[in-house]
């Protein structure tokens, strides 16, 4: 076995699988795109699922990659175990419909035995397999596996419901007695047992069946091999590390540590070190997630980032750390990982600004929850309570990220114990209801091989034309079959040649109309979409007749195309200007680009404010009016990235790119259609900005025509409010306004100046009707006033006087009616409190309130039960 860094083990994972004519993937963003059911990428495969669905057929049907992932679904055992990573490195090779099991076992076995790669020690070496798999068996045992190095184990079929299944092969490493933590005779000391010693690095899965609804199997009609193989595991065989944490991977963060800790030591303290671990992992999967474009927030992705990060933190303090440091080790991972993912530390400003603002925002909640903490266990202590409730453990978890083991151990300095079940039950509960607010469909689906072999071929020809007259019918679907010929209803047409622009990256898809060579309308085209082998796939409503291998006239909407191209060029514009003002840590999150708007989605924290928007416009427009000239090149992807092409990074793009310039000021990869020159956007302005989610904001615009109709409608407002307010120009409104609502002012001060002495004159009438009920004294009245604050007023003035014990006030405003109740100290001696006699008179004016002794307060919705509410009043003191 050869001594490599896990930068040397990756990359050869790589060339080896690329020798054999694998195109390597890059890692894709840890946020998933276009796909709600996943909340992470959390697998290799998990990046492939149009590929194995059969949406997509790749240029090369062999693949490889090492995806980095996030799973967080059991987060508490990080730092406990050997292994348990929420950040990992997928390494995976995939065939779609390609090579199968006897190309796959031994690939799997030369990479892992051949002298040229990793040269692991064949003994060392087991394999598993499922019992009924007897292909796969043969071809280890044809592959040199020794027949003791087999075994069979039923649980190796891999399958998650509906969707491609099959069954799987798993290659163990025997890392050697010295490992083993459980006893000779144990009946799990075996590969694929619970034990330390024989450590799965590989699965292999032969994916050949579709897993029906109805429970059934039936055999795919493409095979497709997934692969994967943790590469901190994997690493960690190879340096021989008793953990993934000692190894290269970790080990630079936790030196960096305990440079801040207060003297700590890892490989000293087993408490310790389970802090080094959990730093070490939650360092890593922040920087990444937030380097992807994901924010710390209350709610999904968001949510496990502020949570990863507040472990931490506690963690932190555990290790003396009292102050923000987080932040600290981004450098570290971007330097660890700069040979495969060099824009870590290209954005490491950017990542270590969000997470020390995390860091300082919980320090003060930290504060807080330790002191609740202490408040419950004091407060279970003079209760002379053994416990603390599992649901005060579980809030301190909710609220203040405070970990069940942290809460637990505080409680145990304190001779306490927790309530771990109704913690667990808390727990599950919060569990249940964010899987039920998140898409049930986590698997993937069901491969449709209806086009997968269709590959007829199709050019696109809209970059410079706008019409085919002769464009040959190539292919025809309808009802889920392929004919020979449609007469009406909806179908899908592939032709050789075609003009129609098919939806990618946001723009919409081209509409118009098919012709006869008659000259006859016979179709309209409603969407174009890509089919699974690339082609341009047209959805039609049929008109008249359509046959097979016949030729048509396909012309594409002009108008449409126009306004759609334009509104892209803005989004261009817009995406460089969003950069120039906010910042180089915006990405593309989404956008859409319609005719007659733009919207688009980018990362940012905080709000945009009006003066970002007011700026970005402005550059916006100004490269406009500059009518810079748009061209585009296509060219592989080495030369568009030396040209300083900006890529979005949740896109994947094949051997050759379009790079779309515009003047010096833009230049992107990109796939659709443009205006010419800036100058045929006439003008850019926006109609709306909102967050979207956590850390992703939203703009939409105008450009063209519709840019000038909406600041038409808004002169048109601004005209009739010049007119409302008698100002004699448009630039005399404002201060007209301001004038108006100065008079305004006036005037409502005059009113409430009128309307307290208008109370206080009341007062003087109503504090006379004093009555004596039961040896209380009660003045209830109905007075005319404004609303609430004037009751309160009322009551203030009652106390002061010392007018009664109980004083009940009402009031109707329009349709509603406001009660006010006070109480003396003399009062409440006497047992009445202000809070339930308001309680009693409130339903009698269809309302409810509530309120201290002294003072409380009601309101209602029906009038007329006004003095039945008064005379309740009299009614609750009678029964004192």
């Amino acid at each position: 076995m050869k001594k490599l860094s896990s930068s040397q083990i990756r990359q050869m994972y790589l060339d080896f699988f690329k020798e054999k004519g694998h195109s390597i993937e890059p890692s894709a963003s840890l946020v998933p795109v276009d796909d709600p059911s996943l909340l992470w990428i959390n697998s290799g495969v998990a990046t492939m699922k149009k590929y194995f669905e059969g949406r997509v057929v790749p240029e090369n049907p062999r693949l490889t990659s090492s995806q980095k992932s996030i799973r967080t679904n059991d987060i508490e055992n990080v730092g406990k175990t050997a292994r348990h990573q929420t950040l990992f490195e997928m390494l995976g090779n995939f065939s779609v419909g390609d090579y199968f099991k006897k190309e796959a076992i031994p690939w799997a076995w030369e990479f892992m035995t051949g002298p040229k790669w990793m040269a692991f020690d064949p003994e060392k070496l087991y394999i598993t397999v499922y019992p009924k798999d007897k292909v796969a068996k043969e071809v280890w045992l044809k592959t040199g596996v020794k027949p003791d190095h087999i075994l069979e184990d039923e649980d190796n079929f891999w399958d998650i419901g509906e969707g491609p299944s099959g069954p799987d092969s798993e290659i163990f490493y025997d890392r050697g007695q010295k490992f083993n933590n459980v006893a000779e005779d144990d009946p799990e000391n075996y590969p694929g047992g619970e034990n330390e010693r024989y450590l799965e690095i590989w699965n292999i899965v032969f994916s050949e069946f579709n897993h029906k609804p109805d429970g059934t199997y039936e055999p795919l009609p493409h095979k497709n091999i997934d692969t994967g193989m943790g590469l901190e595991r994997l690493v960690s065989v190879v340096q021989e590390t008793k953990t993934n944490f000692e190894t290269d991977l970790f080990m630079p963060i936790i030196r960096a540590t305990e440079q801040m800790s207060d003297g700590k030591r890892y490989g000293v303290d087993k408490t310790a070190d389970i802090s080094f671990k959990v730093i070490a992992d939650h360092a890593r999967a922040v920087t990444f997630a937030i380097g992807d474009g994901a924010l710390p927030s209350n709610e999904g992705r968001g949510y496990v980032l502020r949570r990863l990060i507040r472990r931490a933190t506690v963690h932190g303090k555990k290790l003396g750390i009292n102050e923000a440091f987080l932040y600290k080790l981004v450098p570290i991972v971007g330097e660890i990982m700069e040979s495969y993912y060099p824009e870590v530390l290209a954005q490491k400003d950017y990542i270590a600004k969000i997470i020390k603002s995390e860091e300082d925002r919980f320090n003060n909640t930290l504060t807080d929850g330790l002191k609740l903490l202490d408040k419950q266990i004091k407060a279970a202590k003079k209760a002379n309570e053994q416990t603390l409730p599992g649901k005060t453990v579980f809030m301190l978890f909710d609220t203040f990220g405070f970990p069940f083991d942290l809460t637990k151990e505080y409680a145990a300095d304190e001779g306490l114990q927790v309530d771990e079940a109704g913690f667990n039950a808390e727990m599950q509960q919060q569990k249940d209801r964010a899987r039920a607010a998140r898409s049930q469909d986590n698997g993937m689906g069901v491969q449709n091989g209806l086009l997968l072999d269709v590959k007829v071929p199709s050019k696109f020809i809209g970059w410079d034309h706008l019409e085919k007259d002769d464009a040959k019918l190539t292919l025809l679907v309808a009802n889920d079959k392929i004919v020979e010929q449609v007469t009406t209803g909806e179908a899908q047409l592939i032709f050789d040649e075609t003009p129609f622009y098919a939806e990618m990256g946001g723009q919409v898809a081209d509409h118009g109309d098919i012709f006869d060579q008659a000259g006859h309308k016979v179709a309209t085209v409603t969407d174009v979409q890509h089919a699974p082998n690339g082609q341009n796939l047209h959805t039609v409503d049929v008109l008249a007749p359509m046959t097979k291998d016949a030729t048509y006239q396909l012309k594409v909407d002009p108008a449409f195309r126009q306004a759609v191209s334009r509104n892209h060029t803005a989004t261009h514009l817009l995406d460089q200007a969003l950069r120039d003002v906010l910042g180089e840590h915006v990405h593309q999150a989404g956008s859409l680009v319609e005719p007659d708007y733009l919207r688009f989605d980018f990362t940012h924290a905080g709000q945009t404010t009006p003066e970002e928007l007011k700026q970005i416009e402005q550059i916006i427009n100004e490269k406009i009016w500059a009518a810079l000239p748009i061209n585009w090149v296509v060219t592989d992807i080495e030369s568009a990235k030396k040209m300083g092409a900006i890529a979005i990074f949740t896109e994947k793009y094949g051997k050759e790119v379009r790079v779309v310039s515009i003047g010096d000021y833009s230049r992107e990869f990109d796939g659709g259609t443009h205006a010419n020159n800036t100058a045929e956007l006439g003008l850019f302005k926006f109609t709306g900005e909102t967050g979207i989610g956590a850390g992703v904001r939203r703009v939409e615009a105008v450009t063209g025509k519709a840019a000038f109709d909406y600041m038409t409608q808004r002169e048109n407002w601004l005209q009739a409010t010049a007119s409302l307010v008698k100002a004699p120009q448009l630039q005399n409104v404002v201060g007209k306004v301001e004038q108006l609502q100065e008079q305004l002012k006036q005037a409502e001060k005059q009113i409430e100046s009128l309307q307290a002495k208008a109370a206080q004159q009341q007062a003087a009438n109503i504090f006379q009707n004093v009555q004596t009920i039961n040896d209380v004294t009660l003045v209830a009245e109905q007075v005319n006033v404004a609303d609430m604050n004037q009751l309160r007023q009322l009551a203030d003035d009652w106390k002061q006087k010392a007018v009664s014990d109980v004083l009940v006030l009402g009031t109707i405003v329009g349709e509603k009616v406001n009660l006010i109740a006070a109480v003396t100290k003399d009062g409440i001696a006497k047992g009445i409190k202000a809070g339930d006699l308001i309680k009693a008179i409130a339903p009698k004016v269809g309302g409810g309130g509530g309120g201290r002794p002294d003072m409380a307060q009601a309101g209602g919705k029906n009038p007329a039960g006004m003095a039945d509410a008064l005379q309740a009043a009299q009614t609750f003191l009678q029964g004192k």
